[in-house]
């Protein structure tokens, strides 16, 4: 059986028990090689809540690619480039060297020095980024980089977990378990509006502006994998969302110990 396949068997199972008693496992789950994780989906979904509980369940790396397109963003409005010339934000984003830290308890995005883990969720960078995003340049620069953060999580024995909007298609296709988060825009507004990002009817039309965006940009747009689990989150909470995710990531290890 593939991955894929396990994946999807297990999506239609209930919960798999993993036999208890084990020194060799993390919390009850089964050890073996680092699972690399992909959760993509649309903005407000719930991707960063749970990836980061499914990082820390699983004593992995957490990166959250928003906040890097993010930080470029933030550098580009820093520089005041006009953001209707994509060559202009090609160039600029050059000057961009982005570094995160990949820990779940205290992820860190830092551009050229500057810690703007809290400056890139200002509205005028949630309102830039998707122009950002979708120039060819900024994505194969932050991609690279994505890869880079898989590989050394990997070499260093860890679980990684990766959250954004092409992860599973296109940044770390071969990932074991693919996620695809969904809410309705209701939902999602009201959550970036708790998290600061302006009135409930303001956000809700930025967040179906960004969806068609970077749904419809020419290069990584945002879609989900075919061999991705869809879950939506509208009504479903953060615990029940994550113990879906643990869930499928012990189907595929159990799978693998065949």
């Amino acid at each position: 059986m593939t991955r894929a396949a396990a994946v999807r068997e297990g999506s239609l199972l209930g919960l798999l028990p993993v036999a208890g008693g084990r020194s060799d496992s993390i919390g009850g789950f089964p050890a073996g090689k680092p699972l690399v994780i992909a959760i993509d989906g649309t903005s407000g979904s719930g991707k960063s809540t749970t990836a980061r509980a499914v990082a820390r369940a699983l004593s992995g790396s957490y990166v959250d690619t928003g906040a890097m397109y993010r930080a470029v963003a933030w550098w580009i409005l820093r520089q005041g480039v006009d953001l209707s010339d994509p060559e202009a934000i090609a160039t600029a984003a050059g000057d961009a060297h982005v570094i995160v830290q990949p820990n779940p308890a205290s992820f860190a995005v830092v551009c050229n020095g500057f810690d703007v883990t809290q400056q890139v969720r200002e509205v005028a960078v949630t309102e830039a980024v998707s122009t950002v995003a979708a120039v060819p340049a900024v994505r194969a620069m932050l991609c690279s980089y994505q890869r880079t953060l898989a590989d050394d999580a990997l070499t260093a024995g860890r679980a990684m977990v990766m959250e954004g909007r092409d992860i599973g298609t296109v940044v770390l296709p071969e990932a074991d378990v693919k996620i695809w988060l969904t809410a309705d825009v209701e939902a999602r507004a009201a959550r970036r509006a708790g998290d600061g990002e302006g009135p409930v009817s303001e956000t809700s039309a930025r967040l179906v502006n960004r969806d068609q965006i970077d749904a419809t940009r020419a290069v990584s747009p945002a879609q989900m994998a075919a061999d991705a689990i869809h879950i939506d989150t509208t009504s479903t909470s953060v615990d029940e969302v994550v113990a879906r995710v643990l869930e499928l990531a012990t189907t595929v290890r159990l799978a693998d110990q065949r």
